[in-house]
């Protein structure tokens, strides 16, 4: 059956080890393969029509958004590309516009999750249709400074770096001739490291999804050939019985020193997440409206930020699909307030993913913008986006 005494029975709430029996995911997957091999049974059994996977392109840093609709084409699927800082909704969003019946299972970090959420506030996606395997995430690092933080931080050529993955602490890579691990603190400290959204985030076990899955509390002679896996919905709990059952999917209980690693590892996350909200949002407060004023001035209106926002909705006007009402054409520069307007928009719904400041042409860090203007709320108000669970 696999390397460890299979477990048969789930329900929700449960928290066991898991691994996929067939050699082919194990041999590329990472920390057992029990993602991709759920995600395999899910498509085989027809549990969905089709996954949306990302696979690696030309190298480490072009993560492509691919549907998989052929179950033995998922294990070139598998592994991690934390320089590939992709937001799923959206393309969920349109896979759902073109295909309305179809089922979708999909891999979700924390920000891809709270984007669904919104979008289903908005009848963006229909969340009935979608199976939500959702992975510990500590953050994704941006493909352009990798490339610079290998060269200039590690020394190495970033065209010889084949593999990455973020562990205990340390960003290391492996290249052609050896590997490198460098811990991410010092990285940050020097101005590189994981995306400043990610640093701020709190969300690092998505228990939104139906399952949520990650190497976090996977101790002793089990630590790198299985995977955390907490049973988050009935919906989770019908797919990786099934998958047991079938022999797909082996499991064991979690051990008890392990889940409290886990709690401690997501404690620790968390902690740092509001350390960084801490450090940036201050270093605001006082000149918040100056300073959004003096970093939008550069801005040329290409409207990506709006377009890769999963909450900043186009609207109708007299049949005619617009930016949103917020925002209006006009001449460049833009007026500061085109950016105000679009802050108010989203002021009470952005997720923090971070994609209107990665995909900005100027590089206007929009996304520190907008997260503190909702943060500020959050203190105000209840926080709703998406019920996340900051507490552990």
């Amino acid at each position: 059956m696999g390397l460890f005494e299979s477990k048969p029975a789930v329900k929700a709430g449960e928290m066991v080890y898991a691994w996929t029996t067939e050699d082919k995911i194990a041999q590329k997957a990472e920390c057992g393969g029990a993602v991709t091999g759920l995600l395999k049974y899910a498509l085989a059994n027809k549990m969905v029509d089709a996954v949306l996977a990302v696979q690696r392109g030309q190298d480490i840093y072009d993560a492509v958004p691919t549907i998989v609709t052929d179950p033995d084409k998922l294990a070139g699927t598998a592994g991690s590309l934390h320089c590939g800082t992709l937001l799923l909704a959206k393309v969920v969003q349109k896979f759902q516009k073109g295909s309305p019946d179809k089922k979708l299972a999909v891999t979700v970090k924390g920000c891809d999750l709270m984007a669904l959420h919104e979008l289903a506030k908005r009848k963006g996606v229909n969340l009935s249709n979608l199976l939500l395997i959702g992975v510990n995430c500590g953050g994704t690092v941006s493909p352009v400074k990798a490339r610079a933080m290998i060269k200039e931080v590690y020394d190495v050529d970033p065209n010889l770096v084949h593999k990455e993955e973020i562990d205990k602490g340390q960003f290391i890579i492996e290249y052609e001739g050896g590997h490198k691990g460098i811990s991410i603190d010092e990285l940050e400290d020097g101005g590189y490291g994981r995306r400043s959204n990610c640093r701020r985030c709190l969300y690092k076990v998505p228990r939104q999804a139906d399952l949520a899955c990650g190497n976090w509390g996977v101790i002793g002679d089990k630590a790198g050939k299985a995977t955390f896996v907490e049973v988050c919905s009935d919906k989770g709990a019908d797919l990786l019985q099934k998958a047991v059952k079938s022999g797909a999917i082996a499991t064991a209980p979690a051990d008890p020193k392990g889940i409290e690693i886990r709690k401690k590892v997501e404690g620790a996350m968390v902690k740092l997440g509001q350390k960084w909200r801490k450090k940036d949002f201050t270093s605001l407060k006082a000149e918040l409206w100056n300073k959004i004023a003096e970093e939008t001035s550069r801005c040329i209106k290409c409207y990506s930020c709006i377009e890769n926002c999963p909450v900043c909705m186009p609207v109708s006007n007299n049949g005619v699909e617009t930016k949103s009402l917020m925002v209006e054409q006009g001449a460049l520069p833009p007026s500061p307030m085109f950016h105000m307007r679009r802050f108010a928009h989203i002021s009470d719904s952005c997720v923090n993913c971070g994609q209107c400041e990665e995909l900005c042409a100027m590089d206007i860090p929009l996304a520190l913008f907008s997260h503190s203007i909702r943060s500020e709320a959050d203190l105000a108000f209840e926080p709703k986006l998406g019920k996340p669970d900051y507490s552990n």
